[in-house]
């Protein structure tokens, strides 16, 4: 069956209910979408799926494996023809990952990001204005495996760029750190 076959709400809906079940290639245990990665499915003027995407960070390696697996499931789905547009701005934040990814990451082993970013508001395009950022000293964050706040930092970058490397002072193990963008 091919999108043409659904009417255009429902294939709208097949299509965010299809991409719901791509997994994030480097943490398979969250969404794209409930990492926030995925910002948007709508009809573009031809009448093609436009599916949005945003990447963690503007330098990040997953983003071609992530348009990739998008284009498989709609093709797997028979939504095509679709369009897949990476954009930059507004830039991704932590404040869209969802309580639900956030707790999979725990129970995965990734401590998620602490605090708020200041981007209560839903997702939506805007102009950026680049001002000085006045650093704020955020709580360490606590371990995943075992609950306690006593960790330190090893080092900035983990895994990925987006997360830092930690231990638990208590369990003395190590852990990523989704760090909040």
């Amino acid at each position: 069956m091919y999108m043409a076959d659904y009417p255009a709400d429902a294939a709208l809906e097949r299509a965010w209910a299809v991409l719901e079940t791509v997994p994030d290639p480097e943490i398979p245990v969250v969404s794209i979408r409930e990492l926030g990665i995925l910002r948007d499915v709508r009809r573009a003027a031809d009448g093609a799926l436009e599916v949005v995407i945003t990447p963690t960070y503007s330098g990040c390696p997953a983003m071609s494996q992530i348009a990739e697996d998008v284009g498989h499931a709609l093709d797997v789905a028979g939504l095509a023809p679709y369009r897949i547009e990476t954009v930059l701005a507004p830039a991704w934040t932590t404040d869209w990952i969802t309580a639900d990814a956030r707790e999979k990451l725990r129970a995965y082993g990734i401590a998620p990001p602490t605090g708020n970013c200041g981007s209560t508001a839903p997702p939506r395009e805007t102009v950026m204005h680049f001002v000085p950022r006045v650093p704020r000293a955020l709580p360490a964050p606590s371990c995943p495996r075992c609950g306690s706040a006593h960790t330190e930092r090893l080092a900035q970058f983990g895994s990925t760029a987006c997360k830092a490397l930690y231990r638990c002072i208590d369990c003395r193990e190590p852990f990523d750190y989704f760090k909040p963008y």
